[in-house]
């Protein structure tokens, strides 16, 4: 009989935070600059130099651990982890061990079966980020950056509940969603500000047992994460049915070749040799700061998506869409809020400006264009000034360089034709080139209007009312019979 095996998985999710300097100095965080121009005497690990910790570090740790349902330490405090490596300048991280910021949350996903399940977090704490080596394969060198070394970090270490590779997808986009919501971080997984360690073993179905689980580091996309998740299941299941041990340890992914390979033996806390910062004192969080932290919680995608199906009679599936970007669920209120129709503005945002984010590789919080411009485009097609071919491609350019609509088409002359005196004329030297259609038109097929309409539109350069040039073409066939 064949053995059927569970996959135990477990995330560590590193977060880096949206401030504007380092955790502990002034140094700027901002992403791109050119090698080591964001660096100082502390964050390049100076002997003397000695940290200070930046306040809001500490408030964006609080908002996402209160948005993730845990427990505020009273008394946090920062801890060295020792290891040599070279782009950590001062031999030691400091991070959080023995009192993590934040305890006990939890979040709900969504199963590989559509249902509901609760995910445990066993802690979120904060750290610094490391520097990052550069290397060059030709000259057999390698460089250090320093500009990523001091940008504050919170690391979220959950619960082994995770079963499946959608059940992680599903919990990194919820953990995603409240950063973003809350304001902690933008989470682009291509620029390294969202990055997860995968803990995976495997275990024989009914087993209370756990298996012997390896660790996979820095995954930064959720295509990564769900092949590495698929390998390394089938890997752990290959050892066990021949007999052989599963290794702990720590594991690269290369997703060029879709397969992975050991880096070093799993390291526990004690050869990291923690001990207490000596140079940070401990961090003290009232019950007065953590309720009024509690209290500015912005709403979150579930609550706001309940709220657009009840307030906007949107569908869930646009609800849901609409809202899984916190500056596309901004966009789209506001959008409103300028006098648009809800439903309209949601087609816009989901079909057009999703084809055009795709087309332009932009992501949601990257879209430059005002909500009163898709405002006024979206009356402008509702009053029947402009034809549906005409409104995306004025869209495209509000899209690209937020024009203001009604003078880009004044400036193009791109008003839709309603005189119906001009388009007599157009539909009937339509009529006259395809009597055949004509006449299928008038055998029951009427299906071949769209044909003439075509004709019409392309006549008059795409700027025909379709719905008037509807009416006068079948008005004008009937006029023949």
């Amino acid at each position: 009989m064949t053995k059927e095996y569970e996959t135990v998985i477990g995330l560590e999710i590193h977060v880096e935070l949206a401030t504007a300097t380092k955790i502990f100095c002034g140094c700027s965080t901002a992403f791109g600059g050119s090698p080591n121009s964001h660096v100082c005497p502390v964050c390049s690990g100076m002997p003397g130099s000695l940290p200070v910790l930046n306040r809001k570090v500490v408030e964006f740790a609080m908002a996402v651990g209160l948005a993730a349902n845990c427990e505020i330490t009273p008394l946090c405090k920062f801890d060295r982890k020792n290891y040599f490596y070279p782009d950590n300048p001062q031999n030691y991280q400091i991070s959080q061990l023995y009192a993590p910021i934040c305890r006990n949350g939890s979040v709900t996903i969504t199963d590989a079966d559509g249902k509901e399940k609760i995910v445990r977090i066993h802690e979120i704490h904060m750290e610094e980020d490391a520097g990052k080596l550069v290397h060059d394969e030709r000259a057999g060198l390698s460089y250090v950056d320093f500009n990523r070394s001091g940008v504050p970090l919170i690391e979220i270490v959950s619960e082994p509940d995770m079963r499946s590779a959608e059940e992680v997808i599903s919990y990194l986009e919820h953990i995603r969603m409240i950063a973003q919501y809350v304001g902690a971080s933008d989470c682009k997984l291509q620029e390294g500000s969202m990055r997860a360690d995968i803990n995976l073993s495997v275990r024989e179905k009914g087993s209370p047992e756990f298996g012997t689980r390896t660790e996979t580091k820095n995954l930064s996309s959720f295509r990564a994460i769900t092949h590495m998740i698929e390998n390394e299941r089938a890997r752990q299941i290959d050892l066990i049915e021949a007999g052989k041990p599963v290794i702990q340890e720590t594991r690269h992914w290369n997703e060029d070749r879709e397969t992975s390979y050991a880096m070093r033996s799993k390291e526990n806390a004690q050869d990291y040799r923690y001990f207490p910062d000596p140079d940070l004192p401990p961090v003290r969080i009232g019950e007065e700061l953590i309720e009024r932290m509690r209290a500015s919680l912005p709403e979150l995608q579930p609550a706001r998506s309940r709220r657009y199906q009840e307030e906007f009679g949107l569908p869930a599936y646009d609800a849901g869409i609409l809202t899984s970007s916190k500056a596309m669920a901004d966009l789209f209120e506001e959008t409103v809020r300028c006098g648009a129709n809800p439903k309209k503005a949601s087609n816009w945002l989901m079909v057009e400006t999703l084809r055009l984010m795709k087309e332009h590789s932009r992501d949601a919080d990257e879209l430059g264009f005002s909500a009163e411009h898709l405002a006024a485009l979206i009356r402008m097609a509702d009053e029947g000034r402009v034809n549906n071919q005409v409104a995306k491609e004025v869209f495209e350019q509000i899209f690209l360089s937020d024009v203001d609509p009604e003078a880009y088409v004044q400036e193009h002359g791109l008003a839709s034709v309603s005189d119906t005196g001009a388009l007599e004329e157009a539909v009937k030297a339509a009529l006259a080139a395809n009597p055949q259609v004509v006449q299928q038109y008038k055998e029951g097929k009427t299906k071949v209007l769209g044909f003439l309409v075509g004709q019409v539109m392309k006549a008059t350069k795409g700027k025909a009312n379709p719905g008037i040039v509807s009416k006068i073409l079948a008005q004008e066939i009937d006029r023949t019979d």
